[in-house]
């Protein structure tokens, strides 16, 4: 590419540097569900100035904050173009995207991360556990899912923030609220939109899914320390303000990419309640590989 067509190139892209033509951090994942999860869905308004910009089977979400954009979390490593494209069809400079708020440290939430926050110049935000985890670009030695091994380009530019901080970025702030369970540093981010007087309660959720890989066994001395994050996290999802549910995976949350019945975050609790009783009494029955 010519100097003049490079700079050309770059305005159109807001100014964001194009990657390698062998991009290591959008090599894609291979994984069994990919397909399902990354399948294509027209970015969409939530509701005030909150938006999703994901997929079908995956969450992604934006909040314009007036003095900034925040994105949440970055699916797998070859989704992160396809994000960039619906935050620019939605009318938006993804070089306005401040930061990057991760949900958890496992490939198919984490893997697009690292390539989103070098596109966009964007500080990610995580808990203590969850960078761990993305400044290793692996799973944490304790998660559930290890077994499953494999790995995802690991994330350099940080922040960490603890449970029930508070994100201001112009008129959004976001409340950073710790679900561990699904990981030790999975984390649930909180806020409010308004349209006019109308305002509502938006929760991204992180996976409350307890599932593992073959061998683990929450009933085992480490996998008791994971029921008790798990019911920890039921308590404070059960409590939370919640007039807008958006999961990182939407079919764990209802039929649609977002759920704003009554009762959205109780259900989404309940949920995982259920598949955790019904673990356990396998694994005391003898009935889990």
């Amino acid at each position: 590419m010519s100097a003049i067509g490079y700079m050309l190139w770059l305005a159109s892209m807001g100014g964001v540097a194009p990657p390698p033509a062998d991009d290591p951090l959008t090599r894609p994942i291979a994984a069994s569900r990919a397909a399902e999860w990354l399948a294509p869905a027209p970015p969409e308004k939530i509701f005030g100035t909150s938006y999703l910009v994901g997929f079908g089977g995956m969450s992604v979400a934006l909040i314009d904050t007036g003095a900034g954009l925040v994105l949440i979390d970055g699916a797998l490593p070859q989704a992160a173009p396809a994000i960039l494209a619906n935050v620019r069809t939605l009318g938006f400079d993804p070089k306005d995207i401040k930061y990057i708020l991760s949900t958890e440290p496992h490939f198919d939430h984490a893997g697009g991360l690292a390539a989103l926050a070098r596109d966009t110049r964007a500080t990610v935000v995580a808990s203590a556990r969850g960078a761990e985890g993305l400044r290793a670009g692996k799973h944490a030695a304790d998660d559930p899912q290890l077994g499953y091994g494999g790995s995802w380009p690991a994330v350099t530019r940080l922040r960490v923030v603890k449970d029930g901080e508070i994100l201001k970025l112009g008129e959004t702030a976001i409340n950073a609220v710790a679900t561990p369970g699904h990981t030790m540093g999975s984390m649930s981010w909180r806020w409010q939109a308004c349209e006019g007087t109308t305002c509502k309660a938006i929760v991204f959720a992180a996976s409350l899914n307890p599932v593992t890989a073959p061998g683990y066994r929450y009933t085992s001395k480490p996998g008791a320390l994971f029921v008790r994050a798990f019911e920890e996290s039921y308590r404070k999802v059960d409590a939370m303000p919640c007039d807008v549910l958006i999961s990182a995976h939407p079919d764990n949350a209802g039929d649609g990419r977002t759920n704003d019945t009554p009762g959205a975050c109780r259900a989404y609790a309940d949920r995982s309640r259920k598949l955790l009783a019904k673990r356990l009494d396998e694994e005391r029955a003898g009935k889990v590989k």
